[in-house]
């Protein structure tokens, strides 16, 4: 029986985990306005290695169509303003000599179908996962031994409803991305 509920309980931190990941992922993708997330991935050149953008700088949106980044360290304001152009987000950064500037282009509509068909392989991705998750739990379950058939009957169906509801989770953060970056 306690095989069973770890099998149960790991099977749903693992979807649990797909749907978080797939919510980070979602970050990223630009819509209309500015968000700080949208950064998230770009790594920076500096000290000699590779590091995330938000630990060498500060990140904000003081207006809706703009992204201002600030290092702390004004001798790698070169290499930010480079590791924004080369992340390959479309954005234009210009540097003030203290401060990195993002002006946020308006999205036209074939760049907006674009986002939202990475939105939906984000999204497949995070599907694959869940599947993945249900999938390992099912066989897992089958290699339990001494334990009644109704019962590995029984687990086997609270995973898919929880595969079902990371599913349906899922379903609802494409619809909801899909309008934010649809809206004009």
């Amino acid at each position: 029986m306690s095989d069973l509920a770890t099998i149960k309980r790991n099977a749903s931190q693992h979807m649990h985990n797909a749907v978080e990941n797939t919510k980070r992922e979602f970050a990223t993708i630009r819509s209309g306005k500015a968000t700080t997330s949208l950064l998230d991935t770009v790594r920076v050149e500096a000290y000699g290695q590779q590091t995330p953008l938000n630990q060498v700088a500060s990140v904000a949106a003081p207006e809706p169509r703009l992204l201002t980044v600030q290092p702390w360290d004004k001798s790698i304001l070169a290499a930010v303003e480079k590791a924004i152009l080369t992340a390959d987000l479309g954005l234009n950064p210009s540097n003030d000599g203290s401060i990195v500037r993002i002006p946020l282009p308006l999205l036209t509509e074939e760049r907006r179908r674009e986002l939202v068909k990475i939105v939906h392989k984000l999204a497949e991705e995070g599907r694959i996962a869940i599947r993945h998750a249900r999938h390992e739990a099912l066989q897992a379950i089958k290699k339990v031994e001494h334990v009644p058939d109704d019962e590995k009957h029984r687990t086997e169906d609270q995973v898919q409803a929880l595969h079902d509801d990371a599913i349906g989770q899922i379903e609802a953060l494409i619809a909801a991305k899909e309008q934010e970056i649809m809206e004009v």
